[in-house]
């Protein structure tokens, strides 16, 4: 195992107002204070009842997906917690990922199939 699911995020317009639709549709928290992140107009969390983290990342030129047209496809991606980011890296490129982007504090890969997910380094004083 490399790492832990921190949550599932959604690309949307204004990530307020999706966290309050699904928070109607699944139960839950919307915006709880929480250490891995910092909440804003651009992002935007729901605790669910089950423990599952949706999160809602402001994207200025969203288009909405047309499921099933490939031409307007899912987004969405995973943030994965990881002890070493260095150490999870070199074993996501042995897995066969590809690196996309490194911030201060995490990574975007792509997996084989190119869709992109986030290693997030899990400082040692911060307990999830």
């Amino acid at each position: 195992m490399i790492g832990t699911l921190q949550c599932v995020v959604l690309d949307c317009h204004y990530p307020p107002a999706l966290a309050r639709f699904y928070a109607a549709l699944l139960g839950g928290e919307v915006d709880r204070p929480d250490p891995r992140w910092t909440l804003d107009e651009d992002w935007s969390t729901l605790h669910t009842p089950g423990g599952t983290v949706v999160a809602f990342q402001r994207v200025e030129d969203f288009h909405p997906p047309q499921w099933p047209d490939p031409a307007h496809p899912q987004q969405v991606h995973l943030d994965i917690d990881v002890e070493d980011i260095g150490a999870a890296e070199r074993e996501v490129i042995a897995l066969g990922g590809s690196p996309l982007r490194a911030y201060d504090g995490w990574r975007v890969y792509a997996d084989p199939a190119g869709h992109p997910f986030c290693l997030i380094g899990r400082p040692a004083a911060r307990p999830l």
